[in-house]
């Protein structure tokens, strides 16, 4: 039999046809000579009716022997059900498939997690067996949203008069950013190929070869730990414009996110996006990827704070720091456990303590801060902050970098526990003027921010050597609800300007010809003006779904540890194919010693669940090394020779004197954690006593 119309896309107007139906068997009744079948396709459900009268004997017990997920192909006529049966909750709720003929295409064994439960099965049990998940219907519907937003961003762009070119996945390794994914060369041993982190150095060279518009929806590859926003490989939205400047590619974006938006969800954005420089942003949210669902800014109180006697503001100022807070409306209901989780919090972020002001309902200061102001100081404060009747004054006294970092998530903090967000809510904005350089004190010298190629602005190009830290660049982020969509910039294609950047950075001539000549070169032939722009296009589809992890909008994803549930990459591979690349000598068994073994790997999540330890995100990498370390302890002492050594342990004969040796009932984790300071998730949480 062969398919006519797909399960879920037949309606009333389909009565009366002779169709034929295929899929995967969601559901069976049987009600004795009458068979119920919900069979389930991508477009959705449909019943089938399988009524022995209207069948022969052989097809009615194939109807009566199939199992769950079996595959199957059925042919009848589509008819309109009883009203009293009628399913609202289906869009083919009014019809059924009354089943003349049916053909079993794969019989299927009993599934290792129930499709319905969904979201309370393990990830790692749903990952290991994704082409099961896949079957639910919000991953199929998440899969198909994502395919919408790429034909709306395609046609977008293609409108736009942007043309779409490939550009290699075996590429040079440029060791700045993130670490490469290397790939050794077969043909040239010894050397290798790097995975693109990103289509960066070509689509600049598409610009001088004249492409003028170019984008792809591009796979690029970080080797960094991750999170549940990250992948080890993700797919950008890439993109390139010649004669452009910053304000035409800010334009660009703008108007390409609101036609996605308006397209794919159909949600209007007027308004122009906000725009913020990188100092306007810090200042104000304490981030460069401000969330502005909500309020909450921070207010500068430096000046009003520097001749108070409260010792730890002033010597904070004295020293260079700054005094900043935020006012939080009402925030003098909170209880004194909330403003303690909230001081926890700050200590988390670096600060040294977390000063407040409550003024009550009535007017009345509640503060240890008021007897180290004057009513004059404390009133100017308060006024600064736009404190009133009823509300929590929060501050942070430190160095910059320290405020913004505490006070920036304490914002954060607060919005999650008084529900400041609002489902549905989405909130652009662009960030601009990025600083140029970063120091590093790891490497004793400044690092480019974003890339070696962004252009200063002009008026600070007498700085690049003389003081790197006051030059910014023309550089932009997009910004979506607190989370960072995007950069850009624009190019630097004046070859003395690169020239001048790349001293600064402090790259030698001859650095720079190995890293970069290729591209140098390239530039001296005549390069437009030029700028682009990447954003994540899995981040994206996450955020207009509202899904909790990039996991959930990606095929086949990999884990928080880099791996592949389902296909257990990565997985070491045959000597001959070690041989054939020149790696055998390096990776073959025993040789980081005799009879070693290949590291192991260990799988965090199933040790979690075994000792019952919830293990934080950032904790699963740490945890992982330090437990392959105890397995290459363990292996160390197993090479060691004990033959002729005397035994010094003896055998204590077991005696169980304790108890009887019945079993008893397990108690029940509500009543185990009924006494803990405080439980979170099920488990009794340990706060971290050193950072």
């Amino acid at each position: 039999m062969k398919r006519t119309d797909y399960c879920g896309a037949l309606r009333e107007r389909d009565t009366g046809r002779t169709v034929t139906a295929a899929g995967w068997v969601q559901t069976k009744r049987d009600m004795g000579g009458v068979i119920f079948v919900d069979l389930r396709d991508r477009e959705g459900i449909l019943q089938v009716v399988f009524d022995a009268r209207n069948l022969s004997p052989a097809d009615f017990a194939v109807a009566d022997r199939l199992k769950s997920e079996s595959v199957i192909a059925v042919r009848g006529d589509i008819r309109i059900r009883g009203e009293e049966t009628y399913n609202p909750k289906l869009e083919t709720g009014t019809i059924e498939l009354a089943a003349r003929e049916i053909e079993l295409l794969s019989r299927a064994e009993t599934l290792p997690f129930s499709l319905e439960e969904g979201e309370r099965v393990r990830e790692s049990v749903r990952m290991k067996y994704r082409y099961l998940d896949i079957r639910r219907p919000q991953l199929q519907k998440n899969l198909r949203f994502r395919h919408r937003v790429v034909r709306a961003v395609e046609d977008f762009l293609d409108g736009a008069g942007f043309l779409q070119v490939e550009t290699p996945m075996l590429t040079r390794s440029t060791p700045e950013g993130a670490r490469d994914y290397l790939v050794p060369s077969r043909v040239h041993p010894g050397s290798f190929y790097a995975l693109p982190q990103s289509p960066q150095i070509f689509k600049q060279l598409l610009m001088v070869g004249g492409v003028d518009r170019y984008y792809q929806i591009a796979r690029c590859f970080r080797d960094e730990d991750l999170r549940a926003d990250r992948q080890p490989e993700f797919t950008q939205v890439d993109m390139e414009l010649s004669f452009v400047d910053q304000e035409d590619i800010l334009q660009h974006l703008e108007r390409l996110f609101k036609a996605l938006f308006s397209q794919v969800l159909g949600v209007q954005m007027e308004e122009p996006f906000p725009r913020l420089t990188w100092r306007q942003a810090m200042d104000r949210y304490g981030t460069d990827k401000p969330d502005l669902r909500f309020g909450l800014p921070i207010v500068e109180l430096s000046d009003l704070a520097a001749g108070c006697d409260f010792s730890v503001f002033a010597r904070a100022v004295a020293a260079g720091g700054l005094v900043r807070g935020i006012n939080l409306t009402g925030g003098a209901s909170l209880t004194r456990s909330q403003i303690e989780e909230l001081t926890r919090r700050a200590l988390g972020y670096g600060a040294k303590g977390m000063a407040w002001i409550a003024v009550r309902p009535n007017g009345e200061i509640n503060s240890i801060l008021t007897k180290y102001f004057t009513a004059a100081q404390l009133d100017a404060i308060l006024q600064r902050a736009g404190t009133r009747p009823g509300d929590l004054l929060l501050f942070c006294a430190d160095s910059f970098a320290t405020v913004c970092r505490t006070l920036g998530g304490l914002r954060l903090d607060l919005a999650q526990m008084l529900d400041l967000r609002r489902e549905g809510d989405y909130r652009f904005c662009l960030v601009t003027d990025f600083p140029e350089f970063e120091w590093s004190q790891e490497e004793g010298r400044y690092l480019a921010t974003h890339h070696p190629f962004t252009m200063p602005y002009p008026e600070d190009l007498p700085y690049l050597q003389s003081d790197p830290a006051r030059v910014r660049a023309q550089a932009y982020d997009v910004v979506l609800n607190g989370v960072e969509l995007g950069s850009g910039s624009i190019r630097i294609h004046q070859p003395e300007v690169q020239r001048q950047m790349f001293a600064a950075l402090g790259f030698s001539p001859a650095e720079v010809e190995e890293r970069f000549g290729f591209l140098v070169r390239a530039f001296s032939y005549g390069t437009p003006p030029h700028g682009g722009f990447a954003f994540g296009l899995d981040r994206l589809v996450m955020l207009m779904l509202g899904a909790p992890s990039l996991r959930e909008v990606i095929a086949f994803p990999k884990n928080k540890d880099a791996i592949c549930p389902l296909t257990e990459a990565p997985s070491p591979v045959d000597q001959g194919q070690l041989a054939e690349l020149g790696l055998d000598a390096l990776l073959r068994p025993g040789s980081r010693g005799e009879g070693a073994r290949p590291a192991p790997q260990i799988d965090v999540e199933a040790v979690a669940e075994l000792s019952k330890l919830h293990i934080a995100e950032g904790e699963r990498a740490s945890l992982a090394r330090e437990m392959e370390g105890m397995i290459a302890f363990a292996d160390a002492l197993a090479q060691v020779d004990t033959e002729g050594v005397a035994i010094t342990s003896h055998v204590v004969p077991l005696e169980n004197v304790f108890r009887a040796g019945g079993p008893r009932p397990s108690t029940g984790r509500e009543k185990l954690l009924q006494n803990a300071p405080e439980a979170q998730d099920g488990y009794l949480f340990v706060p971290s006593a050193v950072e």
